[in-house]
């Protein structure tokens, strides 16, 4: 039967017209998927669906994802990550989100998980956003166990937050996008001097926001994000346990902080 497949050029030119067609028909396509992006079920005789192809320097991996997570495209990848993309595929277990470098992830690495909160900085309440892997995040291309999640942040400009006693520095070129009163997305700079950005974090589906949180947003036009080490703010259900966690995490050198500007209403 064939599938809601897009294969991009890029993609195409890569695994070959036979093969692309083969999949477009539904030949060697999945019905049902991981999606590589937010690691929920997909179904490409349902929904659209993007391929994407992690490509190292002798092994390639051809994934699926939700044509709303991500589009069509070539990831390159380090090949001792990608064989453990393999093993991870082997092993059953499901693909992954994106990397801290905006790029989908093969099935190793962890999903970003964010939750939208007001926080009192003196006397000014802001919208902000916790960003909390579900696991440890290694540095791309390394197979060790440890969590280089904060510090490939504070490359990119994330600056650590000991203490939520001021607002943190504007991020250059990055940006919270807000459609409709509802979060979509975290964007980054683009790769190679792009002036387009791209998304780093992308909801799977938009993400209610509260009335209150989308008032302070418009009002400030910026929006604060924490992003903290995994283990260290988990799911609180009130805004006050949200900001002990943060506080907590912030203490205890487990936290990251950067303002971006807000885009959308």
């Amino acid at each position: 039967m064939p599938r809601l497949l897009d294969v991009s050029n890029d993609v195409r030119a890569e695994i070959g017209d036979e093969e692309a067609d083969r999949l477009m028909a539904g030949d060697n396509a999945p019905g049902s998927y991981d999606c590589t992006s937010c690691r929920t079920p997909g179904d490409s005789q349902q929904q659209p669906t993007s391929t994407v192809l992690f490509v190292g320097d002798e092994t390639a991996v051809l994934a699926f994802a939700h044509a709303s997570c991500l589009p069509s495209q070539v990831v390159q990848v380090a090949e001792d990550q990608l064989q453990g993309a393999v093993q991870s595929i082997g092993g059953g277990q499901d693909p992954a989100a994106a990397q801290p470098d905006g790029t989908p992830a093969p099935p190793s690495q962890a999903v970003l998980g964010v939750t939208s909160g007001l926080v009192l900085i003196g006397d000014t309440t802001h919208p902000a956003l916790v960003v909390e892997p579900t696991g440890p995040i290694a540095r791309p291309g390394t197979t060790t166990d440890g969590d280089d999640f904060l510090p490939l942040l504070i490359e990119q400009g994330f600056m650590p937050a000991t203490t939520l006693d001021a607002v943190p520095s504007v991020l250059g070129g990055w940006s919270v996008l807000l459609a409709m009163g509802q979060l979509h997305a975290i964007l980054q700079p683009g790769t190679g001097g792009s002036p387009a950005q791209v998304a780093w974090w992308q909801a799977h589906q938009p993400l209610l926001v509260t009335e209150g949180w989308r008032t302070a947003a418009n009002k400030t036009q910026t929006v604060l994000v924490f992003a903290a080490s995994h283990g260290s703010i988990g799911h609180q259900p009130r805004e006050d346990l949200l900001r002990q966690a943060l506080d907590k995490a912030a203490a205890s050198g487990r936290l990251v902080a950067a303002a971006m500007p807000l885009a959308g209403t």
